[in-house]
């Protein structure tokens, strides 16, 4: 089985590399600056974006049958099995481009905002209606100072890089501006991109720090250094819920999300949702404008929601409603690993590019040494102690309910006191 199983490990990435799902939905240059020079004129027109789908049979019917061969009665086995199925449904959604079944198999891969968690009942949309009616206030207010952007792409290259140097080892992973990116910022294994012409803040610092590099570029290292199952090291379209749940908890533990940040990421997924409600491209970048974002991110907000989708409404690039329902899994992951006494589940995670489901399935291989620990891990998740604490008290305070609380019972509370 071991000599099958490594047979199978050097044959995924191969049969993977070419389904590359981000690169497949790109839009072509130019169209940011017509869309935005029509709508300033008054005559806001549908992007023109060719849809054009990508022939992947060839690679999707390699990873069926490479599936087919896996033990799935062993847990790497069945990782390698779940991997390849994944970059299959990636190969077929990318197939079908630009038609109603590209949101299916996205729904597939990343679910859709509306996915109702039935233990927990509620699904990721209701998750980002609280998060704004919960900031709503404070943003409309004076008090939250607006972020300014104004460190250009190279000036913030050149503070990433010693930071990534101190800890992954010297040039382990760069840091290079990509004139042609379209996220702001994107992480592979050794090197991490920053978009030419956009502008960055004192606050991305330490979010894209801890986003990007600790957590995306480290998993992915960490898998590549395994002896016996290298593909923990691939960025298969199953893990991304967990990889975005871990970056996204990172930031809220270190401190690094602002309230901005938090917004963005609840907006996209209201906007998801619109999208395959039947919202067309305007009317989406209609919903970010209003809510206080400048015409050119509410442009590209609106592009990561319609790439590979029909901008006519009804389709969607589901990928941006997994941010919170990752953060969400992760965050239960966790305080169910230390509240049974499991804290070495903490340290899985990080492991490789793995899914929650994964960190426990494949428990006993690191018990065993046949996998290993990982190398990179980030500072916030070393110290259990700390970990601990937090959990335990977000346990406590969650079955606190808010709803029966007003300003004026602290008051009240505090006259009940001193009147006993």
């Amino acid at each position: 089985m071991t000599d099958s199983l490594a047979d199978l490990d050097i044959a995924l990435p191969k049969l993977a590399r070419k389904i590359r799902v981000l690169e497949a939905l790109a839009w072509p240059d130019g169209l940011e600056e017509r869309f935005l020079a029509d709508w300033r004129a008054g005559r806001p027109t549908l992007p023109d974006v060719a849809l054009a789908p990508r022939d992947h049979q060839a690679e999707i019917e390699g990873l069926e049958a490479l599936a087919g061969r896996c033990d799935v009665g062993h847990p790497a086995g069945h990782f390698v099995a779940a991997t390849a199925h994944s970059y299959a449904t990636a190969g077929r959604m990318l197939g079908a481009i630009g038609t109603p079944a590209f949101s299916e198999y996205s729904a597939q891969l990343y679910r859709r905002p509306d996915f109702y968690y039935e233990r927990q009942q509620l699904t990721a949309l209701d998750a980002a209606r609280f998060f704004l009616d919960t900031t709503d206030a404070l943003l409309g207010g004076q008090h939250i100072p607006k972020t300014v952007a104004d460190i250009p792409a190279q000036d913030f290259a050149e503070w990433m890089q010693p930071e990534l140097d101190l800890f992954f080892g010297p040039e382990m992973v760069r840091v290079v501006v990509d004139p042609e990116l379209a996220s702001k910022a994107i992480a592979g294994a050794s090197r991490i991109r920053l978009r030419g012409g956009a502008l960055f803040s004192e606050l991305d610092k330490n979010q894209l720090l801890q986003h990007e590099a600790f957590i995306h570029a480290a998993t992915a290292q960490n898998g590549m250094l395994q002896t016996n199952l290298t593909c923990l090291g691939l960025g298969a379209p199953r893990t991304t819920p967990t990889q975005e749940g871990i970056a996204m908890l990172a930031e809220l533990l270190t401190g690094s999300i602002d309230i901005q940040r938090l917004r963005r990421i609840a907006l996209r997924v209201i906007a998801v949702q619109q999208a395959l409600d039947g919202a067309d491209f305007i009317e989406v970048f209609r919903g970010f404008l209003e809510a206080g974002q400048s015409e050119e991110e509410s442009f590209r907000s609106a592009q990561r929601v319609f790439r590979g989708a029909d901008v006519h409404g009804g389709s969607a690039f589901t990928k941006d409603a997994c941010y919170l329902t990752g953060l969400i899994s992760v965050h239960t992951l966790l305080r169910v690993a230390i509240r049974d006494n499991r804290p070495e589940l903490v340290s899985h995670l990080f492991a490789g590019r793995l899914t929650t489901a994964d960190v426990v399935r494949l428990s006993p291989l690191f018990e065993s040494g046949w996998l290993q620990p990982p190398r990179y891990v980030p500072h916030w998740a070393r110290d259990l102690r700390l970990l601990a604490a937090f959990f335990a008290f977000s346990a406590f305070a969650g079955r606190i309910k808010l709803d029966l609380i007003d300003l004026d019972r602290f008051i009240a509370l505090e006259e009940e006191g001193s009147a006993g």
